[in-house]
């Protein structure tokens, strides 16, 4: 069978995902993998938990790596100034607004902490966001795991646009 030439993503994305901060290779491999299979675009916020080059980001994102739009930023700020004018959707479990009470729109931020603690009190309240959003858990749970909640939101923002490109 010859080769198929995939198409290009989108070139306007229904969805940026921003990791602020991330610890966990593994995780950031699975969000490139996500990135790659919906067409969302991922950003990284500095200071990365890892070396973009470790062999556990390569392995979880698998051969995705070509297919997934990615930029890495050096601050919050920075980050915020490459996207704007987009609304900025913060999540973290002390919201009260839920992933699916968002009427999303092309070209939303959907904003994730860190692994073992979240986003920090500063990027919850920064002018830029629009509104914290949470995903429902059973009482007494922590937390999912991180690319587990980012494709949560991301599968809805793009089942709101139509599956555009699917």
């Amino acid at each position: 069978m010859p080769d198929q030439l995939l198409p290009a993503p989108p070139s306007d994305p229904f969805a940026h995902v921003v990791y602020y901060e991330p610890r966990i290779p593994g995780n950031t491999g699975s969000a490139i993998r996500l990135a790659a299979v919906t067409g969302a675009r991922l950003h990284l916020v500095e200071p990365l938990g890892f070396d973009l080059s470790e062999a556990k980001l390569r392995r979880a994102g698998l051969d995705y790596h070509d297919l997934a739009v990615m930029q890495t930023h050096p601050t919050f700020d920075a980050a915020l100034d490459a996207l704007s004018g987009a609304r900025v959707f913060a999540f973290t479990a002390q919201a009260t607004t839920t992933y699916t009470d968002v009427s999303y729109r092309p070209g939303d931020v959907l904003l994730f902490g860190p692994e073992p603690t979240g986003l920090p009190d500063a990027a919850l309240v920064h002018p830029r966001v629009t509104d914290r959003v949470r995903i429902p858990m059973l009482a007494g749970r922590r937390s999912l795991n991180l690319t587990n909640a980012a494709s949560i939101v991301v599968y809805e923002a793009w089942r709101q646009a139509g599956f555009a490109g699917a």
